[in-house]
């Protein structure tokens, strides 16, 4: 077989071996919850288990057919390696504690009966807030072809503000839209004990927020401009 038969194979097998982690990602969270939860009749872990697993494959699928080759730059080791030193840590913290530390608490908050039976109207107000989320954030995703998933400047791919679509009501959608699930979460998998890891989640996300935006004010060319159109970093008329 000549070099250049498998260098194409190579480039084909990449693409295919991303996919796969992402989707094994997504299918990982739902598998936590139930397991931790011990109730394969536990209904909202279902739905939440098809919420996640639809927003965050059906979203990277929706930004990939915008933006072709977005999920591939995203998975570029190279982007971490050049990533600003403080969001080395805080990307891989972030990534992890939105994620399987509260479908962990909340599952065996369901198993051994932490917390009380929420109210059904709670339960739906939790996914409501889940669905928000996770769509806003995936319309981000989709909006924004320099959406990777560390902070960097990216110079060498012509690196512009966006300013279009869910950025026109805040600067960080992206983290805005993985806050508001945080409370749904603990609503709709009526477990008051998640709020523990709700809240490190959160301040994990604001910390990054303000390091993120003060590194894109004074490196980026037209975002302070930007930010003063567009004035707040995640919650309309708050922050």
């Amino acid at each position: 077989m000549s070099s250049k038969m498998v260098s194409h194979k190579a480039v084909q097998t990449e693409p295919l071996r991303q996919w796969l982690g992402i989707v094994v990602v997504y299918l990982s969270i739902p598998l936590a919850l139930l397991a931790c939860g011990g109730d394969f009749g536990w209904w909202q872990a279902w739905i939440y288990s098809l919420l996640i697993v639809v927003a965050g494959i059906g979203g990277r699928i929706w930004a990939e057919q915008r933006h072709p080759g977005l999920m591939a730059e995203r998975q570029n080791i190279g982007n971490f390696q050049s990533a600003k030193a403080w969001d080395k840590v805080l990307a891989p913290l972030m990534a992890l504690s939105i994620g399987f530390p509260m479908v962990i608490v909340a599952g065996l908050d369901h198993r051994y009966g932490w917390s009380p039976e929420f109210p059904l109207w709670l339960i739906v107000l939790g996914f409501i807030l889940i669905s928000l989320g996770y769509a806003f954030a995936a319309w981000a995703l989709a909006e924004n072809r320099f959406f990777l998933s560390v902070v960097r400047i990216q110079t060498d791919r012509g690196h512009v503000v966006c300013d279009s679509g869910p950025y026109r009501i805040v600067r960080h959608p992206g983290y805005a839209g993985n806050i508001l699930p945080l409370l749904g979460i603990v609503l709709a998998l009526g477990s008051l004990w998640t709020l523990i890891p709700a809240a490190v989640a959160l301040i994990i996300a604001v910390i990054r927020t303000v390091l993120e935006d003060e590194t894109l004010q004074e490196e980026l060319p037209g975002y302070r401009d930007y930010a003063q159109r567009v004035l707040y970093r995640l919650i309309p008329g708050i922050y």
